[in-house]
This record gives C-alpha cells, sequence and structure tokens, in this order.
C-alpha cells in the first residue's frame, strides 16, 4: 500500500501543473482583463465589459504600442498603463508568467488580490465559515438520514413505505436548491407567513455579547434555513445508492447461510451485510464532502447574504482577479487530489481485502 500511496503523490504534481496549464492558457483568450477593469474603476466608466458590446465611446482607444487593445483606455497617458501593466505582471510573456507563478504556488505563496489589497489566504480564511457551515452539515444531515432511510428501503422493498419515500425523495431532488431557499424565506424568515428564522448572515449583530450557549444557539438559527436549503437535493442519490447496495447484498448466499444458522434479521443486517454494503457509501464521504464544501451554491449564499467561497469564486472570475482564481484553483485542486488517496485508504479501512497494489500489478 505504501508504494501505491508514494506513486499517487507524485502523479499529483503532473495532474496539478496540467489542470493550472489549461486554465491558464483559455484565460489568455478572455477579454476583459485585469488592466482593462482597472481603467474601468479609474474612469468611472463601470463595467468594463459594456466596451465590448459597442456601448461604449471609448471603443477604439489604443495601449502603450499603439494598438487597440484596451478599451476605454482614451485619455490615460501610456505610461499609466505601462505602469499598471508592469503592477499585474502582464509586462512579461505568457510562458514566463505561469513559470514564475507555479514556482510561487509550489511554495505556498499565492500573493495578494489585485482588486482588494488581502492576501489570497487571508481572504480564504475570512470566507471559510460560511463553506465550512453549509458543507459540514449539509454533508452529515445527509448521511444521517439517506442511511437509516435506504437501509429501510432495501428491507421493505416494493412495500408502500417504500413506494412513497421513492417519490418523495426525488420529487425533492428535482427542485432547484435556490427555489426551495426562496420558499423557506416566504415560509419561515418573515416573506408572507412566519418570521421564525432570521433572513440574512451567518451570525447575529449582538455574537459577541452572547453567553456560550447563546451563540450556540444564535449559530444554529441562522444556519437552519441554509442548510436545509443546500442538502434537499442530496438526499435522492446517497438514499438510492444506500438502497440498492443493500439489496445486492442481502441476496448473495452468505446472506442465506447466515439466515440458515438462526441468526437473527437483524444480526445478519447490521453483523454481515451493513459492512460490505456500506463500502461504497461509507468510502466516499471524504469526496462527497469536498464536493460539497467547494461546490458552496452562490445563489443560496446569495440568496440568504452570506459571503462564502461560491460568492468569492464568483466575483473574482468577473473581476479578472487572477490571484483569487488561480490560487484557489491550485489550492482546491491541490486538496481534491489528496482526498481522492484518502477515499482509497477509506475503502482499506471499511474493507482490508481491498489491495490496490495487487490490482494494479
Amino acid at each position: 500500500m505504501g508504494a501505491y500511496i508514494l506513486r499517487r503523490l507524485l502523479l499529483i504534481i503532473p495532474t496539478l501543473v496540467g489542470i493550472m496549464l489549461i486554465n491558464f492558457a483559455l484565460v489568455q483568450f478572455v477579454p476583459g482583463g485585469p488592466v482593462e477593469q482597472a481603467i474601468a474603476r479609474i474612469q468611472g466608466g463601470g463595467d468594463v465589459f459594456e466596451g465590448f458590446s459597442g456601448s461604449g465611446n471609448d471603443a477604439g482607444a489604443t495601449d502603450v504600442g499603439g494598438n487597440e487593445n484596451y478599451i476605454g483606455a482614451r485619455g490615460l497617458p501610456p505610461e499609466f498603463i505601462a505602469e499598471l501593466e508592469a503592477e499585474f505582471g502582464f509586462d512579461k510573456p505568457p510562458v514566463e508568467r505561469f513559470f514564475n507563478m507555479m514556482w510561487n504556488y509550489m511554495r505556498f505563496d499565492f500573493g495578494e488580490s489585485y482588486f482588494r489589497s488581502i492576501g489570497v489566504i487571508d481572504l480564504i480564511k475570512e470566507k471559510l465559515p460560511v463553506s465550512i457551515t453549509l458543507g459540514l452539515w449539509s454533508t452529515l444531515i445527509a448521511y444521517l438520514v439517506s442511511i437509516p432511510l435506504g437501509i429501510r428501503k432495501a428491507v421493505r422493498d416494493g412495500s408502500r413505505f417504500d413506494t412513497w419515500t421513492s417519490g418523495a425523495i426525488i420529487a425533492a431532488y428535482a427542485i432547484p436548491g435556490f427555489l426551495f431557499a426562496i420558499l423557506l424565506l416566504v415560509l419561515f424568515a418573515g416573506g408572507s407567513y412566519y418570521q421564525i428564522f432570521p433572513l440574512r448572515g451567518l451570525t447575529s449583530d449582538n455574537f459577541e455579547e452572547l453567553s456560550l450557549l447563546g451563540k450556540i444557539g444564535d449559530y444554529f438559527w441562522h444556519i437552519t434555513l441554509p442548510v436545509l436549503a443546500s442538502t434537499i437535493s442530496a438526499f435522492a442519490t446517497l438514499t438510492l445508492l444506500t438502497k440498492n447496495s443493500f439489496l445486492d447484498e442481502i441476496k448473495k448466499h452468505y446472506v442465506m447461510t447466515a439466515r440458515a444458522k438462526g441468526l437473527s434479521e437483524s444480526r445478519v443486517l447490521y453483523g454481515h451485510v451493513f459492512r460490505n454494503a456500506m463500502l461504497i457509501v461509507i468510502a466516499g464521504f471524504p469526496a462527497v464532502f469536498i464536493g460539497v464544501f467547494f461546490g458552496g451554491s452562490l445563489i443560496i449564499e446569495t440568496i440568504f447574504s452570506l459571503d462564502g467561497l461560491g460568492r468569492l469564486g464568483f466575483e473574482a472570475a468577473v473581476a479578472r482577479d487572477y490571484p483569487i482564481v488561480f490560487g484557489t484553483l491550485f489550492i482546491f485542486g491541490l486538496i481534491g487530489l489528496l482526498v481522492g488517496i484518502l477515499s482509497d485508504l477509506m475503502y482499506v479501512l471499511v474493507d482490508p481485502r481491498i489491495d490496490f497494489e495487487r490490482r494494479e500489478g
């Protein structure tokens, strides 16, 4: 197993470089870069992308070399544009910029945001509480509900309970998360009916003045609706996966043998079937958590006024804040690759019979 893990760790480097290279190359063809964003802000022209639709009066402005590259730059001294390019690092060729970026990232130096005057790491730390809240609680609730429900559905396969619960979870899966979030706001956050939960934020304004129990209660009071909205569609896949895994195991010969020996149904189910059936479900927990953690819904964060990583990524992409875009891509890509190795280790932990080295051989 050690040699397998070592090979996987060594593969992280070329994989990560490939991910960064593809995205860096694509960015070179995207209009409205950081220099144009800075020019639009300086001149108070609003959205830099208005110039690309032909609505602006500055189309045809020239850059330092006299080319019509920087829309909206007319009237600004060429020396100032050159200073902007040097500040953002665009005075160097793309190949040199890429290798400089990767060298810094390998040393975990992610630089500062172009427009926020704050380090990328500090900015991520600032947004983490929201993403941790949505990711952790959504994953835990999904597992705590879906696994028992999936087992119950497998045991009572074909019954009325199985039929109506299947209809319920498929309907929940079909409801968009943002639509369910709006429904929760209307019903329980002072929309048209009840004002039970707060409308926005992760904590109250007087959070620091509360006691320990008060802070815990305030935290759960605020996260109830956004967590429910982000969890609603997660039940279907996990519940049906659990059910099908149990059904597949229940039909195997060792279960018939255990029943023939006189073991109780609960002993057969939880003593023999559970471990084998839960292999794929439990071992996939790290990947599921990371997927929910980093795939936080931008719309749900916006609806509940939560400033998380989803919102950060969207704003950075729109503003062409490349240190944030590439810094978060590198960090999340690295974590995702490490989680892939962790998932393999979980498989071995749940079922020691699995040997990845022998399978590769």
